[in-house]
């Protein structure tokens, strides 16, 4: 089933009023508003790199109050326990009984702030949430509500006092996009707005049922036979480079991507085709997001790494090479 003219509209509508309440209160960071719709319109989690200062959290706060989605906000610190995130059981004594107190993490949408300032066995508690939408406490499992995305901040992995996520939760994270400094006429534009008053309240201008309603739209976006063989090469490449004559990155490349990095150009694909005001996806989208896709799913080697090669230039190789077909 294909997107019909009147859910096109709608679609345009009603991102551009998200757009626009955005703006009241971000100034700049047109690449991570991009990536937070993607992450909410597919119901995905999101990682959000960039050095302390950024509007990172004020950005997902933003979005969150233009929604009317709940919303919670952890401060991940070395000191964290996994019952901080998802509850436990707690004893009552009156009538000699356990009862659950559920975490922060049943919401709609969790910042998981500086993420990586929380050791491995934290980072593993938000396994189960972040694929299965559930957590298990005691012996019971409880369903977390719809819809449930994560949208983690890190701060780069060179700062003092940070962890390496684990393979297993990074790859669960649909994107992850980099965010920089702002240019100078921006920064201006964040004083003037500072000056006026720094509290700004973000009107809700939707709901979860609008979201859920995006959600289903995105689904009908049309990804075609042709450009799905594009993205399987792309995603083969990050594995055997040599059969696409990219023999140098046979020793920069230590583990390819699974196939989570597939399913996620598929679903970013559509989303972001979406916000193009287009019913179907293209081979430049494809392109544009490759980064946001890949980044966090090829591992270097050490080789690499002592050679200070970057992962975007792995990537910019491999879609300069694989032919759209």
């Amino acid at each position: 089933m294909e997107i019909n003219d009147d859910e096109l509209s709608y679609s345009i509508d009603f991102i551009n009023k998200l757009k626009s309440s955005y703006k009241q209160s971000i100034i700049g960071q047109e690449d991570l508003l991009i990536t937070l719709l993607i992450s909410l319109f597919t119901e995905n989690h999101l990682l959000i790199e960039g050095v302390p200062g950024l509007a990172k959290t004020r950005a997902v706060n933003t979005i969150a109050q233009s929604t009317s989605l709940k919303f919670k906000r952890v401060q991940f610190t070395p000191d964290l326990l996994p019952s901080d995130l998802v509850g436990n059981l707690v004893f009552n004594p009156k009538d000699a009984k356990y009862f659950v107190k559920t975490g922060p993490v049943f919401t709609n949408i969790l910042l998981a702030d500086e993420i990586n300032r929380a050791p491995a066995k934290v980072q593993s508690a938000l396994l189960e949430s972040m694929q299965e939408k559930q957590v298990t406490i005691g012996e019971n499992s409880y369903q977390l509500p719809v819809p449930f995305v994560v949208l983690a901040t890190q701060n780069p992995i060179e700062q003092e006092g940070t962890f390496n996520l684990p393979e297993a939760q990074v790859d669960r994270f649909l994107l992850k996009t980099l965010i920089t400094y702002p240019s100078n006429q921006e920064e201006i534009e964040v004083l003037n707005l500072l000056e006026k008053g720094s509290s700004i309240n973000v009107r809700p201008i939707a709901t979860p049922e609008d979201i859920l309603k995006i959600r289903d739209i995105v689904k009908k976006v049309t990804f075609a036979p042709k450009l799905k063989e594009y993205v399987v090469s792309l995603v083969d490449c990050t594995r055997h480079p040599d059969k696409y004559g990219l023999k140098d990155l046979q020793n920069i490349i230590s583990y390819g991507v699974s196939p989570r990095a597939g399913i996620a150009f598929l679903q970013a694909g559509k989303a972001y085709a979406l916000l193009q005001g287009k019913k179907h996806v293209e081979p430049e989208d494809i392109k544009k997001l490759s980064y946001d896709v890949l980044r966090h799913r090829i591992l270097l080697s050490f080789e690499a790494e002592a050679d200070q090669i970057k992962v975007e230039s792995v990537i910019e190789k491999i879609i300069n090479t694989v032919k759209v077909p």
